[in-house]
C-alpha cells in the first residue's frame, strides 16, 4: 500500500486502488483469529456439513484444487450467512505411494536407502549407502511431513478457504489410525475383508500393488505377434492365436475360442501343445473371444491378464505365475528364461518362436498400454496374496441408497457412471507394499495362523487362546491402501469409533464436492464404508455418509485441452492470485462452473474479473465521495424516486436468482446474475442516471440517492461475499456497514419482502436503458465516429413512450451522445436507420456523418469473411471421421467457432439491412 493509499484509508476513505496482496493477508489472518470458521455443536442452528476432500499432504495447490475448494467455500460461506451451523472439515491425506516417493528421494540424496531384506535398490552406487529399516524410514517419513507437509494448507488459506482449522485432521493421526484398525478388524470378523490370491496391478518399480486410479493408459507403438500352437496328436494342424505381450505365453494354460465359431468348434475339448513349453493346454470355449477379433482365439494367461484370469476360473485353469517382482521371468519355465527382464524375455521368445517355424506373422499394433502413474513404467497383472474387501456386498446397500435418492448426484448423470461401477464392482485389493501407511492389524503364527486384531496385546491374546501358550507372532508388513482410510474421512474425522458430539450432530453431511474422476475411488468407497459404519441401526437415508454429490468438471485450458506439463499449458492458481487477486480467480472459477461442462480457463478471463472487482472498488469510492454511507433505518420498500424503486427491485431480483443458483449448484448462473446486476444495473445504468439528481436535485432527492446507493452497496456486498470474500469483507469494514465486531461473514444473508420493486418503475427505466442501448448498439453497427452527435427522432409513439422521452430527455441525451429529441415530421427521414422499442420507434438519421458506401462494403466484407469461416467449420463438422477421430476438444471448438461466427453474421447482416436506406 503506497503513502497516500495509507493515507486515504487512514481518514475513513477507500484507497485509490485495490491492492489484494495487503488486503488478503491481513483479512485472512483477522478471520481465523476471530474463531469464525469454527462450527458450533452446541447451537440451536441448523447444521451444514461439507467433508473437505483431503490434499495430498505431498501437494500443492493446483487449479483443480482451485476449483473444488473455491466451490465448497462458496457454499461453506452461503449458509453460515443463512443462519446454519457450518462445519467444513478440513484435513491432509497421507498420500501412501506419493509420500514414499518423496522420503525415498530425498534419503537417496544423502545416500540412505530402504533396507529391503538387505539389499539397496539395482542400478545404485550403493558403495557407501547407508541402509535404513522401517522404523527409522518411518522416523523420517513423519520428520518430512512436520517440515514439508503443510504447504496445501497454507494455501488453501491464500485461496480464502474458511474450514474449520481448529479441527484440522490427518489419515494417519492417532484418532484417525484407530478408525482404521476397528474398521479393518469389524469387517473381517464379518467375512467382508479376507485374504487371498489374486490379479493385482503390479508396479515393478516400487514393488506393490496399485490402485487403478494411479494406473495411467499410454498409447504404445507395438506389434501383435501371431503364434501357432500345436494341435495335440494332429501333426501340421495349428490354432493360431495373437499377442502383444509374447513373453506371457510361458504362463499359457489354455486356449479360448467363441461357442459360436464354426471354425473352431471341432477343436474345443482337444488340447494344444504350448510352444518352447511342452505344456498340454486345453481348448475351452467361452463368449470372452471375440470371433471378429483377430484370428478368433484367445491365449488364456490366467496370472498375467485380468480378463484371462476370469476365463481360468470359470474353467478351472491352471494359475501359473511366470515373473516375479522386478517383472522378471520365474517359475516353471524353461532354464534358459530364468531371472531374464521380461522385455528381453519378449525378443527372445519370438526369436525362438520363429526358429521353430511357429511365427504366424508380425503386425504393427498401436494400444493402450497400462503404467505407473508415479513410476513411469509398465505395469503387470500379477497373481500375488494380498488382502481383499467384499466390495460386492458392501456396495449393495450404497446402490440401493442412490436407487432410492438418499444421496443424490448432480448433474444427474453422474448416477448412471456411479451404478455402471458399483454393479460390475470386483473385490478390492486393499493392502499395498510400503512402509508409509496405516500397517495391516494382522499378525502371523509360526504355523501360518492369522489373527487380526487392534493391537499387539490382543492378537497375542488370541494366539495363547488358540495354542495354549505365548508363541512368536511377526506382523503383516503391508499397509492399507491409502482410499481406505479416506473411505472412512466422513465419520472418522467427527470421532468415531467414539459417539461424539460432532459425529451425532455432523453426519450425514449435506454435501460433498468433488471431480468426477474419483466417484468410483473415493465417492463410492465412502457410501460403502459410511453406510456400514457411520450410523448402524438407523434407517439407510441417515447412514449414508453425504445427501447431495456434486461433481464438478476439469478445468482445461482455453483451448480445452488437459493441463499437462508435458504440454507446457499448465497454470499455476498461486501465479494468477500473486497477478489479480484470490477474489478474481474465485469469482472466474465460479462464473465458468456451469454443470456438465469442463472449465476453460484463460488468463484473458481472470484479467476480466479482475477488472470487474475493480469496477466495484471504484464505485464505491465514487459514492462514499458523494456522500453516500448506511443510514440507520432505512427502508428500501419506502423509496419515492422511480430510479430508487427500480433499483430495490433490480436488487431483489438478483438476490433471488443468486440464492436459487447457489442453492441448485448452478454457479456460473450465480456469478453471471451478479456481475449484469454490479457491472450493468448499478454501475453502468443506476450511477449514471442519479449522477444529475446528486448535481442538480432537491436535498430530499440527493439524499434518498445517497442512502439507496449505500443501503445496495451494502447488499450487493453480501451477496458477493460466498465467491469474492476479500473485497467484500474489506469494503463492508472500511465504509462503515461493519457494526461492533461483527465481520461480513458472519453477517446475515439478503432476504427481501414480495412487495420490494415496481412494476411501473422497472418498465420505465428498463425502456429508457434499452433505448440508450439500442442507439449505442445502431452507433457501433454503422461506425458512427464517437464524437459525432445525430440529431434523435422518434416515430408511431404512443404517450407513454412520449411521456418516458421527456421525462429522461437529459439522460439519453447524454448517455446516447445525441444532440436533440423530437418527433419525425413530414414522413420517413431520409439516411435514417430505426431502433425499434416498446411503444415507438427510434430513428436515427446518419446522412451526412457516415459514407453508407464505404460502410456497406466493409459490412459485406466482414460478412464475407464470415461466410467463409462458416463454411469451413461445416465442412469440417459434416466430416464424420473428424467428428470421430479428432479430440473431442478440438471437436468442441470448431462448434464454438462456428456458433460464434454465425452469430456475428446474423449481427452484420441486421446492420447491412438498415443500410439499405441511407
Amino acid at each position: 500500500m503506497t503513502d497516500t493509499q495509507q493515507d486515504e484509508t487512514a481518514q475513513g476513505g477507500l484507497a485509490k486502488t485495490f491492492s489484494p496482496a495487503e488486503i488478503e493477508a491481513r483479512r485472512y489472518a483477522a478471520w481465523e483469529e476471530s474463531g469464525a470458521f469454527a462450527a458450533d455443536p452446541n447451537s440451536a442452528k441448523t447444521p451444514y456439513t461439507i467433508m473437505m476432500p483431503p490434499p495430498n499432504v505431498t501437494g500443492s495447490l493446483h487449479m483443480g484444487h482451485a476449483l473444488t475448494f473455491t466451490i465448497q467455500d462458496t457454499l461453506i460461506r452461503f449458509q453460515r450467512m443463512r443462519g446454519r451451523d457450518a462445519l467444513w472439515q478440513p484435513g491432509t491425506d497421507h498420500a501412501g505411494i506419493a509420500t514414499q516417493m518423496v522420503v525415498e528421494r530425498r534419503l537417496a540424496e544423502k545416500g540412505v536407502f530402504l533396507d529391503r531384506g538387505g539389499v539397496a535398490p539395482k542400478g545404485k552406487d550403493t558403495g557407501n549407502a547407508t541402509l535404513i529399516g522401517r522404523e527409522k524410514f518411518l522416523e523420517e517419513a513423519w520428520a518430512w511431513k512436520a517440515e514439508s507437509g503443510g504447504t496445501i494448507t497454507r494455501q488453501l488459506r491464500r485461496l480464502a478457504a474458511s474450514p474449520d482449522w481448529a479441527r484440522e485432521r490427518f489419515t494417519m493421526d492417532e484418532g484417525l489410525s484407530l478408525a482404521v484398525r476397528r474398521v479393518f478388524v469389524e469387517l473381517h470378523r464379518q467375512g467382508l475383508i479376507y485374504r487371498d490370491k489374486r490379479l493385482v496391478n503390479w508396479d515393478p518399480k516400487l514393488h506393490t500393488a496399485i490402485s487403478d486410479l494411479e494406473v495411467e493408459q499410454r498409447e504404445i507403438k507395438g506389434n501383435l505377434w501371431h503364434f501357432k500352437y500345436p494341435i495335440e496328436g494332429e501333426p501340421e494342424r495349428f490354432i493360431v492365436v495373437a499377442t502383444t505381450r509374447p513373453e506371457t505365453m510361458l504362463g499359457d494354460s489354455g486356449v479360448a475360442v467363441h461357442p459360436d465359431d464354426e471354425r473352431y468348434k471341432s477343436l474345443v475339448g482337444k488340447f494344444a501343445i504350448l510352444p518352447i513349453v511342452g505344456r498340454r493346454i486345453p481348448i475351452v470355449a467361452d463368449e470372452y473371444s471375440d470371433p471378429e477379433k483377430g484370428t478368433g482365439a484367445v491365449k488364456i494367461t490366467p496370472a498375467h491378464d485380468f480378463n484371462d484370469f476370469e476365463v481360468g476360473k470359470r474353467h478351472k485353469l491352471a494359475m501359473i505365475n511366470v515373473m516375479d517382482k522386478d517383472a522378471h521371468i520365474s517359475g516353471d519355465v524353461p532354464e534358459r528364461f530364468v531371472g531374464m527382464e521380461r522385455y528381453a524375455a519378449r525378443k527372445a521368445i519370438v526369436a525362438e518362436i520363429e526358429a521353430l517355424g511357429l511365427l504366424d506373422k508380425v503386425e504393427a499394433h498401436t494400444h493402450m498400454v497400462p503404467h505407473g502413474d508415479r513410476s513411469g513404467v509398465a505395469l503387470e497383472p500379477w497373481l500375488t496374496d494380498q488382502w481383499f474387501a467384499d466390495a460386492a456386498t458392501l456396495a449393495k446397500p450404497a446402490i440401493e441408497a442412490v436407487e432410492k435418492g438418499h444421496t443424490v448426484f448432480v448433474p444427474k448423470q453422474w448416477e448412471n457412471t456411479y451404478y455402471e461401477w458399483m454393479r460390475n464392482i470386483q473385490p478390492w485389493c486393499v493392502s499395498r507394499q510400503l512402509w508409509w501407511g496405516h500397517q495391516i492389524p494382522a499378525w502371523y503364527a509360526p504355523d501360518g495362523s492369522v489373527f487380526v486384531e487392534e493391537t499387539e496385546d490382543a492378537a497375542k491374546a488370541a494366539a495363547r487362546a488358540k495354542f495354549g501358550k505365548d508363541v512368536v507372532l511377526t506382523r503383516d508388513p503391508d499397509v492399507l491402501d491409502t482410499w481406505f482410510s479416506s473411505a472412512l474421512w466422513p465419520f472418522s474425522t467427527l470421532g468415531w469409533p467414539e459417539q461424539t458430539a460432532h459425529l451425532k450432530r455432523y453426519y450425514p453431511g449435506d454435501v460433498l464436492v468433488t471431480g468426477f474422476d474419483i466417484i468410483f475411488f473415493w465417492v463410492a468407497r465412502m457410501m460403502m464404508m459410511g453406510i456400514h459404519f457411520g450410523n448402524p441401526g438407523k434407517p439407510l437415508a441417515e447412514r449414508v455418509p453425504f445427501k447431495t454429490v456434486y461433481i464438478h468438471a476439469l478445468v482445461r485450458d482455453e483451448r480445452g485441452q488437459k493441463m499437462s506439463k508435458s504440454k507446457g499449458n499448465i497454470i499455476d492458481p498461486l501465479d494468477l492470485i500473486g497477478k489479480y487477486g484470490t477474489d478474481a480467480l474465485r469469482f472466474t472459477l465460479c462464473a465458468l462452473a456451469a454443470q456438465g461442462r469442463d472449465v476453460k480457463l484463460a488468463t484473458a478471463r481472470v484479467e476480466g474479473y479482475r477488472n470487474f472487482v475493480t469496477k466495484l472498488w471504484n464505485a464505491c469510492r465514487y459514492a462514499q465521495m458523494n456522500g453516500a454511507a448506511p443510514v440507520a433505518g432505512y427502508d428500501p420498500a419506502k423509496v419515492t424516486l422511480t430510479v430508487d424503486k427500480w433499483l430495490v427491485g433490480e436488487l431483489a431480483k438478483c438476490a433471488k436468482t443468486v440464492t436459487a443458483a447457489i442453492d441448485a449448484y448452478r454457479f456460473n448462473e450465480a456469478a453471471e446474475a451478479l456481475y449484469r446486476f454490479v457491472w450493468g444495473t448499478f454501475c453502468d445504468w443506476y450511477l449514471e442516471f442519479t449522477k444529475p439528481l446528486l448535481q442538480q436535485g432537491s436535498d430530499a432527492e440527493k439524499a434518498e440517492v445517497r442512502a439507496t446507493t449505500s443501503y445496495v452497496i451494502g447488499q450487493v456486498l453480501k451477496l458477493l461475499h460466498p465467491i469474492a470474500p476479500y473485497v467484500t469483507e474489506e469494503l463492508w469494514e472500511t465504509l462503515g456497514y461493519k457494526q461492533g465486531d461483527t465481520q461480513l461473514m458472519s453477517e446475515s444473508w439478503p432476504a427481501y419482502g414480495a412487495g420490494l420493486g415496481d412494476a411501473a418503475a422497472e418498465a420505465e427505466m428498463n425502456w429508457v436503458v434499452d433505448a440508450i442501448t439500442g442507439i449505442r448498439a445502431l452507433r457501433a453497427e454503422m461506425n458512427v465516429p464517437q464524437g459525432a452527435k445525430p440529431a434523435l427522432l422518434y416515430r408511431d409513439a404512443d404517450d407513454a413512450a412520449k411521456a418516458r422521452l421527456a421525462r429522461h430527455e437529459g439522460l439519453i441525451k447524454t448517455l446516447a451522445r445525441v444532440e436533440s429529441i423530437a418527433a419525425e415530421t413530414g414522413g420517413p427521414t431520409k439516411g435514417a436507420a430505426p431502433v425499434a422499442l416498446a411503444g415507438a420507434t427510434l430513428v436515427l438519421p446518419l446522412a451526412g456523418i457516415i459514407d453508407a458506401g464505404a460502410e456497406r462494403k466493409r459490412l459485406e466484407k466482414e460478412i464475407g469473411k464470415l461466410d467463409g469461416d462458416i463454411a469451413k467449420a461445416d465442412k469440417k463438422l459434416s466430416n464424420a471421421d473428424f467428428v470421430a477421430k479428432a479430440d473431442p476438444e478440438a471437436v468442441e471448438d470448431q462448434r464454438e467457432r462456428l456458433a460464434e461466427a454465425k452469430a456475428a453474421r446474423a449481427r452484420l447482416a441486421v446492420a447491412l439491412e438498415r443500410l439499405k436506406d441511407i
